[in-house]
């Protein structure tokens, strides 16, 4: 479903900042990768929240960044970014008072963070909607066990403040609404705020949580809305979070495929690491794994223990189990292995038959064509319904150069071919088995080359030292 984007067209009327802290040191990932580069469905923590961000039509993006930042600023290289420093971690107080002197007094400023990947633009349009241009907003959830998380202290419906763990008392400590973190206020108030800021807590760091109380002390209403689930608002600090992460992503983006008709076999054991896109009555077994961005053409199938990165599968096409196939492109009615690969640069037009433990890179396969078991495709043009026999080679490479091999319409290669590349087989040529061609086949007329055969009699096999 589209949604118009917030921003100048917000229901507010209000532009909209987004304000994204990352610049913790993530220790417990015990990992020189700063925290929020660690991978999640194939892309980065922070990639998820910048994505999220982009959604919701942002007039302004700001990164608060600190530790490994220089390498996390390589990793985002866009123009539309405005990052901030926060050289000296000192709370998320801090953080936001490095990134409010860049932020426009006029604008409403959504507060999100670098290590929460999964919640989705819905549920934050649903937060900008509900809070009013005067007033404060916080995303809140309950959980069952609380412990460790600042809890939400409301007075008659609206929020009163944020109680961190180890400032709370045991009344409560008993409150199950813990605060997620990310609110949503205008930035004129909010650089008041933080301008008042004291350290003086438990942890002796800025809370950004200590502005609700001044908010509520201004007279500002704070509203706290509810996120669906705690799993969308989890924190990623650990690598055990992080593959909790993963499987409760996957289990979204599998479900949301399933609701469009695609078929598993086992929807706990599919991977996405990127972008899949299915027609009708597509159906995938276990223990596939598509990175990058693949389509899959209505009709497809994808049996089990495949990679597949960066490709576009034509419709009915079947890639068997143990395939390997990347930046590469079918067209309908294909079949590829078992236990085959498909490297970058390889197109297969209609009906193209791969067989099992076959390599093809950087070549071109037209309708009809049947590449066989045990078989190398390096840099070729292979023509309309070719056949290639088991065992052929294309030696296309000198020690320097890549050189091309093509092969016309209805050509024959038989087994155990070596085809030495730059060469070229005509049309309806035969290739007889075991040959070495060095040089141009012509069209309809068969080609071999083979050594005279010898036998030496009398014969005596090698032995090993040592043996009698």
């Amino acid at each position: 479903m589209y949604h118009a984007p917030l921003g100048k067209s917000g229901d507010n009327g209000l532009a909209l900042s987004i304000i994204i802290l990352a610049a913790g040191q993530g220790t417990r990932m015990r990992s020189a990768l700063p925290k929020v580069l660690q991978t999640l469905a194939g892309k980065p923590l922070l990639g998820h929240v910048l994505s999220c961000s982009e959604a919701l039509g942002a007039d302004d993006i700001c990164v608060v960044y600190g530790h490994g930042g220089e390498a996390v600023k390589a990793a985002f290289p866009s123009d539309s970014l405005r990052w901030a420093l926060q050289a000296e971690q000192l709370g998320t107080g801090h953080a936001m008072q490095q990134a409010m002197p860049g932020t426009p007094d006029d604008n409403q400023v959504l507060v999100l963070f670098g290590d929460v990947p999964l919640l989705q633009p819905d549920t934050l349009r649903v937060l900008l909607a509900e809070t009013p241009a005067d007033d404060m907003a916080v995303l809140t959830v309950d959980m069952d066990d609380p412990t460790g998380y600042g809890r939400v202290v409301r007075e008659n419906g609206s929020v009163r403040c944020i109680v961190e763990e180890k400032d709370a008392d045991a009344a409560v400590k008993v409150v199950k609404e813990i605060n997620t973190g990310v609110m949503v206020c205008s930035a004129r108030r909010l650089k008041a705020w933080l301008s008042d800021l004291s350290n003086d807590n438990a942890q002796g760091e800025y809370y950004l949580t200590d502005v609700i109380a001044m908010a509520v002390a201004d007279e500002v209403k704070v509203h706290g809305i509810k996120a669906s689930s705690p799993v969308e608002v989890m924190g990623i600090n650990d690598k055990k979070q992080l593959a909790e992460a993963e499987r409760a992503l996957q289990a979204r983006l599998v479900d949301e495929l399933m609701m469009q008709g695609v078929g598993f076999a086992d929807p706990a054991r599919v991977d996405i690491r990127g972008t899949l896109t299915c027609g009708q009555d597509v159906f995938i077994d276990v223990n596939a794994v598509f990175e990058g961005d693949v389509k899959l053409g209505d009709g497809t199938t994808v049996e089990s223990n495949n990679l597949i990165r960066n490709c576009r599968l034509g419709p009915n096409t079947v890639l068997h189990s143990n395939c390997h196939i990347e930046d590469s492109v079918t067209g309908s009615g294909c079949e590829i292995g078992p236990f085959a690969r498909l490297r970058p640069g390889a197109v297969l037009a209609n009906n193209v038959k791969v067989g099992n433990f076959v390599e093809i890179k950087k070549s071109t396969i037209d309708d009809g064509s049947k590449v066989n078991h045990l078989t190398y495709i390096g840099d070729a043009e292979i023509g309309t319904r070719v056949n290639v026999g088991a065992g052929t080679i294309t030696c296309n490479y000198d020690g320097a150069n890549k050189h091309k091999t093509i092969i016309g319409d209805d050509a024959f290669i038989g087994s155990g071919v070596e085809l030495v590349a730059p060469i070229e087989v005509g049309k309806g040529a035969t290739i007889g088995a075991g040959s070495t061609i060095t040089k141009p086949a012509p069209d309809d007329a068969l080609t071999l080359e083979r050594a005279k055969q010898l036998t030496v009699k009398g014969w005596n096999k090698p032995v090993k030292k040592g043996t009698n």
